[in-house]
């Protein structure tokens, strides 16, 4: 029989969910409740979390803003690489949830809990990713997943079990929520209910983050970015913060109606999931880091790159953030990108993002070696010559034989 839970952790927001969770830990558990809750950008207010948790009569609060960790230790890491899982997303869920498990593992240990508990459902991927954090930090830490385990299977009895248990339920929880929302600095996602359908356009009350990009103004907005070690480092000469950073792209994005992205995505459990993301600066910053590294990465490095991408993006996606082989891969990809700096200018029009200059003190970059002018002996055009022979060695032989245009 394993042991009795003494204490357990919660990654806490203060609404319906974590609310009914935190009095059924108290009711099932009968254990003390330590409440943890993240400021990643969400863009609510947090201290009526605080306010709520007091009424639960938890002691030991902790309302954290992590805006600047997230930015600088999981968003640009990532962005380093360029990550995207499968062709569009980037990852903005999954890349806050290694943050979240982490700090709760170190609010855990300083606490003395021996147990965590979070609020994602038995269907989706955020249940994976914080319980391979929790797991790779601390292996012997308690894991209460109260969704796998109660039987509060419909919204209806979610309801009945707050207002049996006095939990403050807000009018516009009374009613089924259109769709669920989950947000931070990097992103928001919406899924589910009137998105469930994936052939039906979603409606126009699902973006949050972004104007129509058909609303967007008629006039392109023009930025630059500067770059540092593959950072973005400032914005118009401005050096900024990575959270100020991404939050001043984020509002660049929004007016030109930059980011939005209607995926059906495979999730790591074994369905396909329909989403609607929108990610204004991230979609921005992609672009800029490309073209800055297209002038300052030599292109093996930049091929070998591009090469592991997917597997990196898809192990962020699969909540292998802590793993040893996405360190390893980052120590390749932060190496890859010791002089991927300078600035990259932009313009943001109606939904696009468009590169119209990149300059770099590390840049790779010959105009005379290019040029189409006379390059002053910089290039012996004669030297192609052997260059095609020697590569066409193998498909000359081959035809030599019969075997035309690549014939097996």
């Amino acid at each position: 029989m394993e042991h009795k839970i003494k204490k357990v952790v919660l990654a806490y927001s203060g609404g319906l969910d974590t609310s009914v969770i935190l009095r059924w830990l108290q009711n099932t558990y009968k254990c003390e409740v330590v409440t943890f809750t993240a400021d990643l950008g969400q863009g609510e207010e947090l201290e009526p979390a605080r306010a709520k948790a007091e009424l639960f009569g938890i002691k030991q609060i902790f309302i954290e803003d992590l805006r600047e960790t997230f930015v600088k230790d999981f968003v640009f890491p990532m962005f380093r690489a360029n990550a995207v899982y499968e062709g569009q997303y980037l990852l903005g869920t999954s890349i806050a949830r290694p943050l979240i498990a982490q700090r709760q593992i170190e609010i855990a240990e300083m606490v003395g809990a021996d147990a965590v508990a979070h609020g994602a459902t038995g269907k989706g991927n955020d249940q994976v990713r914080f319980e391979l954090g929790y797991h790779a930090l601390n292996p012997n830490i308690r894991v209460i997943a109260p969704w796998r385990e109660w039987d509060l299977t419909s919204r209806t009895k979610l309801l009945e079990y707050a207002e049996h248990n006095q939990i403050p339920i807000t009018k516009d929880k009374r009613g089924e929520a259109p769709f669920s929302v989950d947000a931070n600095l990097l992103h928001s996602s919406s899924e589910g209910k009137i998105l469930e359908d994936p052939a039906l356009e979603p409606e126009e009350v699902v973006y949050q983050r972004t104007i129509s990009p058909m609303d967007a103004p008629d006039k392109a907005t023009e930025i630059t970015i500067d770059f540092s070690h593959g950072d973005a480092v400032g914005i118009n000469g401005e050096a900024l913060s990575p959270a100020n950073l991404l939050t001043r792209l984020n509002e660049y994005g929004k007016a030109n109606g930059i980011g939005r992205l209607d995926l059906v995505e495979n999730r790591f459990v074994g369905m396909k999931s329909r989403g609607v993301y929108e990610t204004p600066g991230g979609t921005i910053l992609l672009q800029a880091h490309r073209a800055i590294e297209s002038i300052t990465l030599d292109r093996e490095a930049a091929h070998l790159k591009d090469s592991i991408m997917p597997r990196y993006a898809e192990l962020i996606y699969n909540g292998f953030w802590f793993s040893p082989e996405r360190r390893m891969l980052q120590a390749l990809i932060d190496t890859s990108q010791a002089s991927v700096a300078g600035t990259v200018r932009l313009k943001l029009y109606k939904g696009n993002v468009i590169v119209i200059g990149r300059e770099s003190p590390h840049s790779l970059y010959s105009t005379r070696m290019v040029t189409f002018e006379d390059d002053a002996g910089a290039y012996n055009q004669q030297d192609a010559a052997g260059f095609i022979k020697l590569n066409s060695l193998r498909l000359r032989l081959g035809a030599a034989i019969g075997r035309r245009g690549g014939s097996l």
